[in-house]
């Protein structure tokens, strides 16, 4: 009998460890192609009277901070992926929870980015129709 629906760890440990390998292989695709936009917002944001107004160094400092912040999050996804090929090898002292726990937390982490970055993508262009 189903008691509703399953929330993201419940599904997250029915997942078989291939599935979460590609969807970390997804996050770092993800990552490369907002590191590919974020490189365009700072070809556009680099025009003399963007870099004049408030509004516009305000903008290119937050693009730096994505930058960094992609570099954190690929960094953080490609060492889960080092913990799930040790998992793989069966080596000794790893726990397949505490794997699937940093992959949900992971997860949890592109989700709220991802909605960050489309909120900062928005604020980029809106600015850039204004110019």
């Amino acid at each position: 009998m189903s008691t509703g629906p399953k929330s993201k760890k419940e599904i997250l440990i029915g997942e078989g460890l291939d599935a979460l390998h590609k969807e970390s292989r997804e996050w770092l695709n993800i990552i490369a192609f907002w590191k590919d936009e974020a490189r365009f917002f700072t070809d556009l944001l680099d025009k003399e009277q963007v870099k004049a107004s408030e509004y516009g160094q305000m903008l290119q400092y937050l693009d730096k901070i994505h930058e960094t912040l992609f570099d954190y999050l690929a960094a953080d996804i490609v060492e889960h992926e080092k913990l799930l090929s040790r998992l793989i090898k069966g080596e000794k002292g790893l726990s397949d929870q505490d794997f699937r726990e940093k992959h949900s937390n992971i997860r949890d982490q592109m989700d709220l980015f991802t909605k960050d970055f489309m909120e900062f993508k928005k604020m980029v262009f809106g600015y850039a129709k204004k110019l």
